[in-house]
């Protein structure tokens, strides 16, 4: 259990890109939920006057990085980049300290931020060297599915080749202990779909489903786990069949973030596995095209919040 776990903690939410939505919707859920997600009070992490500019008022909820921001909504500027990185940092420490419950990251823009240097891929690897973690994995998640992509920003055609039998054991192990710590299940069961149609099709429709999935599932059924595979992807997705596992790990990104994006567009949470902290997020990006319109749907904050306390309480029984 990590330290993160006390029920009494607050959970922190992060200023993200200054010019994006993502202030605003940390405000909009803030003033949804009261200020209280459970038992857990909210506190915005970054610079105090990018979350007065999107109409938060209650100052005391605010906690402020040393390095300021300025927010020009739809104008994305590097000298804030500074600020942004300080308030994620900020947050995991204190999340390690035993000081937050859980931290829920506002989203950043990768490309302003390596401007002003940084020198990560994303949030998920940040968070990762930032923890010290062996290995993260992305989830998307929701009231209705729960599923993890294998590989993630790869060219299709460079998938295959990026899939190995200890990559899906590996991956599939950790999905399972979350699936026990995080999400309160204590006998999770794990789907794992096939790269090619109808599961390859006894070799006939190629051979990674074969050879590389389907001793992969074999291995973590020797080590007692529930799990089925490689699975048809076509028919892995419909009502009857997702009651029959508990989460679903995919081969490539979009065959896991189409159906959940089409089950959950507006609720569905980007949840970080293999951390000693809780992570979530919105699973949606900076939206300059609207930021400061109004116009911005603070939904999936607001379901990414409510995760994030349910997943600090589970790790705290």
């Amino acid at each position: 259990m990590s330290k993160s776990s006390r029920t009494d903690a607050p959970i922190l939410i992060t200023m993200g890109e200054p010019a994006g939505i993502g202030p605003e919707v940390a405000v909009a859920a803030y003033k949804a939920l009261g200020g209280h997600a459970g038992g857990h009070r909210l506190r915005l992490i970054g610079d105090p006057d990018v979350f007065i500019a999107c109409g938060m008022s209650d100052r005391a909820a605010l906690v402020a990085t040393k390095a300021r921001a300025a927010r020009a909504a739809g104008q994305p500027d590097k000298r804030n980049a500074a600020a942004v990185i300080e308030a994620i940092e900020a947050g995991v420490g204190l999340a390690l300290r035993g000081e937050a419950a859980a931290v829920v990251t506002a989203p950043i823009n990768k490309a302003v931020l390596m401007e002003g240097g940084f020198r990560y891929p994303g949030h998920t690897e940040f968070l990762q060297a930032l923890t010290k973690a062996p290995r993260a994995v992305m989830m998307l998640a929701s009231d209705k599915l729960r599923v993890v992509p294998l590989t993630i920003h790869l060219p299709l055609a460079d998938v295959p080749h990026a899939l190995t039998t200890a990559a899906v054991v590996e991956t599939g192990e950790i999905i399972v202990a979350a699936l026990r710590r995080d999400f309160g299940i204590a006998k999770p069961r794990l789907a794992v779909a096939g790269l090619n149609p109808h599961a390859g099709e006894d070799g006939m429709l190629g051979k990674e489903d074969g050879g590389i999935i389907a001793p992969a599932v074999a291995t973590l059924r020797t080590r007692g786990h529930d799990v089925r595979g490689p699975l048809s992807a076509d028919t892995l997705f419909h009502d009857e069949a997702r009651a029959r596992y508990d989460a679903a790990l995919c081969m490539y990104h979009d065959q896991a973030l189409i159906p959940i994006k089409t089950l959950s567009f507006w609720d569905g949470v980007n949840v970080t596995l293999g951390l000693q902290i809780v992570r979530t997020s919105p699973d949606h990006g900076t939206a300059f095209d609207i930021a400061g319109t109004g116009r911005a749907d603070a939904r999936s904050m607001i379901a990414a919040i409510r995760m994030a306390a349910q997943m600090a309480d589970a790790r705290a029984r």
